[in-house]
């Protein structure tokens, strides 16, 4: 079960030994839900196609399912109550609750002191801050809750009745200190966030319990393990990397870009804290060092305004549109608070371009190309932070997920950054958390052997870098741009 921000699937992995063959079973929206206490998600719904797609996954096979791994975005929760219950619909990270948390936080322990115990960015979507604006103000779920999940953790609690807390998706909290291998402790209690909500950590690809009686016998399969996969979707991601190099970066891209570089321990220090750099866990115990960038939001936020205005038009005809606007017209910085929400994108878009003193788009080819440019040039602001950081030159670009299929997007990556874009797959989330439970199954010995299975399995698609000189123009107009912009 792979559930992304936007939808979720549900994929039937098969191995043969030397290769995994996917087939994606159930898909299905997964649409945040407007109360008025704030924005949520459907987690019921969300299990109920869980459900879905095991019953369709059993119904396709003459084989029994082996084992079953979910994974998900990071730093949501839901809160269990003593006696199981679910207290609530977990709020969505884009929910506004956390505005002004980054600088509550602030005043209960040093910005430098966190970062240097967590090694996480300051988001104001994490954990920590979502936690903190209950504790302001007084939440009473909270008061009731006696322990909290994370929501791959959540959805295996659903279907074993086994309560822990997998280590990928907790280095997304904000409250993992990476020197101790634990809870943050001297964190969340700075933050008055009550300790006893908090289970214990596990690593990645073990196997959580199995499917609780009841529920096997109304999908009528047999009681099958439930894996603890890479839960984080990034994470499982990560693990299906087929490097072809070693002084590779990856680009995980979709809603969400993240671009990294896999270290042998976290990678902290004030120069890190300054470009905002983040490390978070990967299967086998390694860490990401990498940047969170917006990513393809800005892009489907437009096309979502526009299907509504109609007439509809694909990714593919908006980029053709793209192609034969002027280029370099405009840029924006894709991390800026302004995109950060739903609404009218393309708009914002254009206001954004006017009160930062440029030239605005006028139409959907202008408006595309400006979103595309402007990725690919924080792409390589990104690869050139990382490489500074961490000491290592990083020659190859590995784009993995559903910012594969975009070819413009990967030609400019390559053209930005000056490097070979090696894509593909498409499915690497999936492909990991099924990979990550053959390791647990015994199936695959170690997370370098699961990628020569992804090498047999999957084709890749390579771009080489194109008009060096003005792609290498527009850069430094670009870092001038932000450099301006953050005076401001």
């Amino acid at each position: 079960m792979d559930f992304g921000a936007n939808s979720g699937r549900g994929i039937l992995g098969t191995f043969d030994g030397y290769k995994l063959s996917i087939e994606e079973i159930h898909r299905f929206s997964n649409d945040p839900v407007r109360l008025p206490d704030g924005l949520h998600w459907d987690v019921l719904r969300l299990f109920h196609e869980i459900k879905q797609a095991i019953l369709k996954c059993s119904s396709r096979t003459d084989r029994n399912i082996e084992a079953i791994g979910v994974d998900t975005w990071g730093v949501d929760f839901g809160l269990l109550s003593s006696s199981g219950e679910l207290l609530g619909n977990p709020y969505h990270y884009r929910d506004e609750r956390t505005q002004g948390m980054i600088n509550e936080a602030g005043k209960r322990i040093d910005r430098l002191k966190l970062y240097s115990i967590t090694g996480n960015q300051f988001q104001p979507f994490n954990t920590i801050y979502q936690l903190l604006s209950m504790v302001i103000n007084r939440s009473p779920i909270l008061e009731k809750a006696k322990t909290m999940l994370l929501l791959p953790d959540l959805f295996n609690y659903f279907l074993t009745g086994e309560k822990a807390s997998e280590f990928t998706i907790v280095t997304t909290t904000q409250l993992y200190d990476v020197h101790a291998s634990d809870w943050a402790w001297n964190i969340i209690d700075a933050m008055c966030i009550p300790r006893h909500i908090f289970t214990e950590i596990k690593p990645a690809g073990q196997i959580r319990g199995k499917l609780i009686p009841s529920l096997a016998s109304e999908l009528f399969i047999k009681e099958i393990p439930v894996v603890s996969v890479a839960s984080h979707d990034t994470g499982s991601a990560v693990a299906a990397v087929p490097y072809s190099k070693k002084n590779a970066a990856f680009l995980s891209s979709g809603t969400w870009s993240l671009i990294g570089v896999e270290v042998e321990k976290p990678v902290i220090s004030p120069k890190a804290l300054e470009y905002n750099l983040t490390n978070e866990g990967c299967a086998g115990g390694t860490f990401r060092l990498l940047k969170n960038i917006a990513g393809l939001w800005i892009f489907q936020e437009c096309k979502r305004f526009w299907d509504k205005q109609g007439p509809v038009q694909s990714y593919d005809e908006l980029e053709e549109k793209a192609k034969s606007a002027q280029p370099f017209k405009a840029f924006i910085d894709p991390d800026d608070p302004m995109f950060y929400s739903p609404g009218n994108m393309p708009e914002k878009i254009v206001q954004y371009c006017k009160l930062t003193g440029q030239n605005a788009p006028q139409n959907k080819g202008e408006i595309v190309r400006c979103i595309l440019e402007s990725l690919a040039l924080k792409y390589r602001l990104a690869i050139e932070q990382l490489e500074e950081v961490s000491g290592i030159r990083l020659e190859t670009i590995h784009v993995v997920g559903g910012g594969t299929k975009d070819a413009m997007l990967c030609q400019y990556t390559a053209n930005a950054t000056q490097r070979q874009v090696i894509a593909g797959p498409v499915e690497a989330t999936a492909i990991g958390n099924l990979l990550v439970q053959a390791m647990a199954l015994g199936h695959i010995n170690s997370i370098n052997e699961a990628r020569e299975v992804v090498k047999n399995s999957f084709a890749t698609q390579e771009y080489t870098p194109q008009d060096a000189t003005q792609w290498n123009e527009a850069y430094d107009r670009y870092v001038q741009f932000l450099k301006k912009k953050s005076k401001k």
